[in-house]
């Protein structure tokens, strides 16, 4: 049997998958018994030849985001990763629902969140700082920062150090200033690995994984803002919010939906203040764009 080598997934380059094993990146093939290998996957591998490989076996994962695919399905996007970033800003308008989403997934996924107000330059409203202060009230992290000022930036690298991580938010508010600022060489990389592979013109869309610096690895993944609700039951969706926890197993019934229920613990909590009514109110609307199937 061939030998095995240990590597790590960088990124999915047409039909093949780079492979960083040690110093050199393999171009590699699937066994087809497998299942979907994604960017952050540690692997082992058998070599063909000098660049060339064939993925054996997917280690343990520690986390795994997903995104819906096709009918109620999901597939992995990238595995693990410690800490989403979610980024937004004053301008584009801060979208808090989706960003509620995301806390919601990284509760349930074994996957340290964070937040970075990017743009700093810009006025905030007093609203978007109010909505702010309830999310560090809650124990997350938010990061101030400007990548076009490059005000905060350094504070980030020091905490990326370590740790692998991914930004993720609504189109427009910086990520790819951030990743830019962080990576000043991302382009240069890109094409490194595609030479090396011998693939030519890196032609992925999918994600591709980039070690800073500075230490720390950031996984960039274009359409990891349309993740959805990534399969989570209506029960994991009120556990997402860490405002709920402490109230949920004191609602009369264990399958209480959180709405319009009967001695709702978590819906009292709101109406007395202990909660952020407008943290219930976004609950409630994600709670209606589930799918059926998903619900209690």
């Amino acid at each position: 049997m061939a030998e095995l080598h240990q590597g790590l997934v960088v990124s999915h380059l047409g039909k093949g998958i780079a492979v960083e094993v040690g110093e050199q990146t393999a171009l590699c093939q699937t066994l087809r018994k497998l299942d979907t290998v994604v960017v952050g996957d540690q692997v082992l591998l058998s070599l063909s030849g000098p660049e060339q490989g064939r993925i054996e076996q997917i280690l343990p994962r520690r986390s795994v985001l997903q995104r819906p695919s096709r009918g109620d399905q999901v597939r992995p996007v990238a595995a693990n990763l410690d800490t989403i970033f979610v980024v937004f800003a004053a301008e584009p308008e801060c979208d808090f629902l989706l960003l509620d989403q995301y806390l919601a997934i990284c509760e349930n996924c074994n996957i340290d969140a964070a937040l970075v107000f990017n743009k700093i330059d810009i006025p905030c409203s007093a609203s978007v700082a109010a909505e702010l202060k309830i999310y560090e009230s809650l124990g997350y992290r938010v990061y101030r920062v400007s990548a076009k000022q490059h005000a905060g930036i350094e504070e980030l690298k020091q905490i990326l150090q370590g740790q692998t991580a991914m930004f993720a938010g609504q189109s427009g508010v910086g990520k790819s200033s951030l990743t830019n600022a962080l990576l000043p060489d991302r382009t240069l990389r890109t094409n490194s690995v595609s030479a090396t592979t011998r693939h030519g013109r890196h032609t992925t869309t999918a994600a591709t994984l980039y070690h800073l610096p500075d230490g720390g690895d950031l996984i960039d993944s274009p359409g990891v803002a349309i993740f959805g609700l990534a399969g989570l039951s209506e029960a994991q969706l009120a556990w997402g919010y860490r405002d709920f926890q402490p109230y949920i197993g004191n609602c009369k019934f264990n399958d209480c939906r959180h709405a319009g229920d009967k001695d709702c613990a978590v819906r009292a909590a709101a109406e007395s203040g202990a909660i952020s009514v407008s943290r219930y109110q976004r609950f409630l609307k994600l709670r209606e764009k589930m799918p059926p199937g998903n619900r209690l």
